[in-house]
C-alpha cells in the first residue's frame, strides 16, 4: 500500500482502539512511523505524499545496483547493503538509517519480501577493560566463482568490554595447532592477553569439564601454561553466557559472509580484515553505542603483555635446520615438524626457566617445537607428531576430498574402498588423489572418478593415470589428430609420474583398451 493508504489504515485502527504497538506489528512498520503518521492531519498527509512523488532520494544513483543485489539475494540486510556500497565505493558517506529506509522502500515498491529470524539473549553486564576475551567457532557454506559449494570454518575472538573482534578463516577443519596459532595472532592484534578467556566445550580445547576441574587437551594445556591465562567454559545449552561472541558470529555470517563469492582462502581472509576495519570494528555497536575500534584504544592499555607472543628472547640463537628435520643443541638432535627443512633454512631457539628448548620461526613467531632438554649426548629427542601430519583423521580427510567432486557420494564410496584395500597406505593414497584434484579441472576429475568406478580401478595411481589420459585425450581431440597420434599420445603417459611415489603402473595397453571403449 502507498503512504496515504497506510495513513488511512492507521487512523482506522486507532478509531478501533488498537494500541500503537499492535498497529505497528499488524502493518509491519516501526512504532516511530506510526507516531509520525498520526501527528499529521489528512491535508498535511496528502501534501507530504504528493511531495515524495517528485522528490529524489540520495541513493537513487545506486538504485539499479541495490535492486540487483536484493533480487539475487532476497535475505540481504540493509546493513549488508551499506557495507557492500562502502566496499565498492570507499567514499560512500550515506548514513545507516538512510540506507535502511531506502532498502525498505525498494522492497515495498518492487515486492521483494525478506524473511528473518531472531534469537533472544539475556543481558549480562560488561566486564572491566582487559578482563575477558570470548572465543567461538562458526561455519558457513558459500559458493566459489564456479558455483560450487565451499564450507568455511572460522574462529572469532571478541574483547568483552570493547567488542573489538579478530577473525581467522580456513577451508578445512581446525586442528589444535591451528587454534593455538590463531590465539597468538589474536593476542598480537589485541596487544596482549586478558585475565580470562571464555570458551565453548570444544574438543580441540577441552577434554572434560570434570565438575569444575577442567581438563584441557595436552597441546592446548602447554599453550595455557606458556601464556598464563585463566580458562573458563560456558555451560552446555547456555549460549547466553558468551552472548557477545555469539552475536559476533551471527553478525559475521549475516553481514560479511552471506552472499559473498569465495575465490581462495588468502583473499577471503584479506577481505575479512578490511571488513573488520571498515564495519566489524569500525561501525557503532548497537549495544554499547560506540565504535569498538575507539573503545579498544583504551582497553588495549589494560591488556597484559606477554613477551613470548613475539618470541623475542635475549638468549635466542640461530640454528640451521638439517635435512632430517632436526636441529643440533648440546650434542643432541631435536626434531621439528616434517617438512620444516623445505620451508626454512634457519630457525631460532631459546631455553626457558623450566629447562625446555623452544624452537620458533623468526619471521612469523610460530613455535615449531618445545622439547624437554636431555642431559645425555648423541640422542635424538623426537616428538612423534613430527613424524607425520596426523592433524586430520582419515575420516576427515575422506570428507574433505570427497567434497571436491561433483558426485560426493560416489567419491566417498571410492575413497572408502581405497581405505579397505590400502589400510597401511591410505594417507599416501588420499594425498595422491588430492594432488590430482588440486592440479586439474572439475570436469577431468569427475570423468576420471566415473571411469574408475565403472572399471573398478581402485588405486590412487590408477586414478592419477586416468586423469592424465583424459587430459591428453582432450588436448589431442582439440587438434583433430589421427588415430596414430592418439595412440602415441597414450604411450607418452609413461613419462608422467608424480613426485614421492614409486608405485607400479598398469600396462598402458590396459588403459588404451579402456579409453577406446569409452569413445
Amino acid at each position: 500500500m502507498d503512504k496515504f493508504e497506510m495513513y488511512v489504515e492507521i487512523r482506522g485502527m486507532l478509531n478501533q482502539k488498537y494500541s500503537i504497538s499492535t498497529i505497528a506489528r499488524k502493518l509491519n512498520i516501526s512504532r516511530n512511523t506510526v507516531y509520525k503518521y498520526i501527528r499529521k492531519s489528512p491535508e498535511e498527509m496528502a501534501e507530504w505524499t504528493a511531495s515524495t512523488l517528485t522528490r529524489s532520494k540520495k541513493l537513487d544513483i545506486h538504485k539499479e545496483l541495490i535492486l540487483h543485489w536484493l533480487r539475487e539475494f532476497p535475505d540481504l540486510t540493509a546493513a549488508q547493503v551499506q557495507d557492500w556500497l562502502k566496499e565498492k565505493y570507499p567514499e560512500f558517506k550515506v548514513g545507516e538509517s538512510t540506507v535502511r529506509s531506502y532498502v525498505r522502500y525498494l522492497r515495498d515498491d518492487y515486492q521483494i519480501p525478506k524473511e528473518s529470524s531472531t534469537r533472544n539473549y539475556q543481558a549480562i553486564p560488561d566486564p572491566p577493560m582487559g578482563e575477558q576475551i570470548q572465543v567461538d567457532f562458526g561455519f558457513k557454506t558459500v559458493k566459489n566463482q564456479y558455483g560450487k559449494p565451499v564450507k568455511l570454518v572460522f574462529i572469532v575472538f571478541v574483547l568483552s568490554h570493547s567488542r573489538y573482534k579478530y577473525i581467522e578463516y580456513q577451508n578445512r577443519p581446525f586442528t589444535t595447532k591451528d587454534v593455538i596459532s590463531a590465539h597468538r595472532n589474536a593476542f598480537k592484534e589485541f596487544g596482549g592477553v586478558s585475565k580470562e578467556i571464555l570458551y565453548d566445550q570444544d574438543r580441540l580445547i577441552v577434554v572434560s569439564e570434570n565438575k569444575g576441574d577442567i581438563l584441557l587437551t595436552e597441546e592446548f594445556q602447554q599453550f595455557v601454561n606458556e601464556i598464563k591465562f585463566e580458562v573458563k567454559l560456558c555451560r552446555k545449552a547456555d549460549p547466553e553466557s558468551k552472548g557477545k561472541v555469539e552475536n559476533a558470529v551471527k553478525f559475521i555470517k549475516n553481514n560479511f559472509i552471506n552472499n559473498r563469492v569465495f575465490h581462495n582462502i588468502d583473499s577471503w581472509n584479506e577481505q575479512s580484515q578490511k571488513w573488520l576495519k571498515r564495519t566489524g570494528n569500525g561501525k557503532i555497536h548497537n549495544g554499547t553505542k560506540r565504535r569498538p575500534a575507539d573503545v579498544f584504544l583504551l582497553e588495549k592499555q589494560h591488556m597484559r603483555q606477554v613477551n613470548s607472543l613475539n618470541h623475542i628472547h635475549k638468549t635466542s640463537i640461530t640454528r640451521s635446520v638439517r635435512k632430517d628435520n632436526t636441529i643440533l643443541y648440546l650434542s643432541n638432535r631435536y626434531s621439528v615438524p616434517l617438512g620444516t627443512f623445505q620451508k626454512y633454512t634457519e630457525v631460532l631457539y631459546y631455553v626457558t626457566e623450566d629447562n625446555k628448548l623452544v624452537i620458533y620461526v623468526q619471521e612469523s613467531g610460530e613455535i615449531l617445537a618445545t622439547h624437554n632438554i636431555s642431559p645425555d649426548k648423541g640422542k635424538l629427542i623426537q616428538n612423534r607428531s613430527h613424524q607425520r601430519d596426523k592433524s586430520k583423521g582419515i575420516k576427515e580427510l575422506i570428507e574433505i576430498i570427497s567434497e571436491r567432486f561433483t558426485n560426493k557420494s560416489q567419491a566417498t564410496q571410492y575413497l572408502n574402498e581405497l581405505k579397505i584395500r590400502y589400510p597401511r597406505y591410505i594417507r599416501d593414497q588420499l594425498s595422491l588423489i588430492k594432488k590430482c584434484i588440486d592440479l586439474d579441472s572439475f570436469e577431468v576429475i569427475d570423468e576420471a572418478l566415473a571411469l574408475c568406478m565403472e572399471r573398478k580401478l581402485f588405486s590412487a595411481n590408477d586414478f592419477q593415470d586416468v586423469v592424465s589420459l583424459f587430459k591428453r585425450q582432450r588436448q589431442v581431440n582439440s587438434t583433430n589428430a589421427s588415430d596414430e597420434q592418439i595412440e602415441a599420445s597414450y604411450n607418452d603417459i609413461a613419462e608422467l609420474t608424480l613426485a614421492d611415489t614409486e608405485a607400479n603402473q598398469r600396462p598402458l595397453e590396459d588403459y588404451f583398451t579402456i579409453m577406446r571403449s569409452t569413445k
